[in-house]
């Protein structure tokens, strides 16, 4: 249960720190050197008790997290994660890709989700997505103002619902979500026009659900009776902010 690290020919601190997880001693120094060559920071570990060793002494700004492991699997490692509290983006590799695969990556609190075999470049160009997805401040992708959401507002800048019973935070995808609703509030939004918006238009409607039933569980008071984040039905969601 080794880990080993590799960083890239930016200063030290100034390139994003990921951590590559997988089983796979080949394809993991594979990834390690490549997405290092690419301008990032990595960690590698060989299975979920080598992550979560590293996650405990270390932060990263992204998990490059293999489904199919020995022991805790990918799914599980991540559902894990999310129920402590652990907000950093995720974003699942697997050799599994069909549609309720991808839908079972996101239920579990995954980011993102790409199918073995996959083209590198596009590993790169999906980590950077997210990562701009989950930056603090994005004032050109997310409402300049806070948007209230009953007793509570949701902070733009921050990625945070703030109220009086104090703040939680939402994960890089759920800021991401709730940021694209707010900036077009009391309009209804399409899958498709949403997950354009995220930067995944190749996500399927079923995934576009599966984020939507996530934020609920977050901000609504019911989430079985949603008041803010409403279905319109045969066209797709609107968010009504208010009291």
């Amino acid at each position: 249960m080794s880990l080993s690290t590799s960083t890239g020919s930016l200063p030290t601190g100034a390139e994003p720190h990921l951590l590559v997880v997988d089983d796979d001693a080949r394809l993991r120094k594979l990834l390690q050197r490549f997405l290092s060559e690419q301008g990032f920071r990595v960690t590698a570990a060989a299975d979920a008790a080598a992550a979560r060793q590293a996650l405990h002494s270390m932060a990263f700004d992204l998990l490059v997290l293999d489904v199919m492991m020995p022991g805790e699997s990918g799914l599980d490692l991540t559902e894990s994660l999310r129920r402590e509290g652990q907000d950093v983006p995720i974003l699942m590799l697997t050799a599994a890709g069909a549609p309720d695969d991808r839908v079972a990556g996101f239920e579990r609190g995954a980011d993102d989700y790409l199918a073995k075999p996959f083209e590198p470049r596009e590993l790169a160009l999906r980590i950077r997505t997210i990562l701009k997805r989950a930056a603090p401040a994005l004032p050109a992708t997310l409402p300049l103002a806070p948007v209230q959401l009953g007793p509570r507002w949701f902070d733009p800048e921050r990625g945070e619902l703030r109220g009086q019973d104090g703040t939680q935070r939402l994960t890089g995808g759920e800021a991401a979500l709730l940021g694209a609703l707010a900036r077009r509030a009391g309009e209804v939004l399409t899958r498709e026009e949403i997950a354009a918006a995220l930067g995944t238009p190749e996500a399927g409607e079923r995934a576009i659900d599966v984020q939507v039933t996530r934020l609920r569980r977050k901000i609504e008071p019911d989430p079985r009776e949603p008041r803010f984040l409403q279905t319109v039905r045969h066209k797709g969601y609107v968010l009504k902010p208010g009291t």
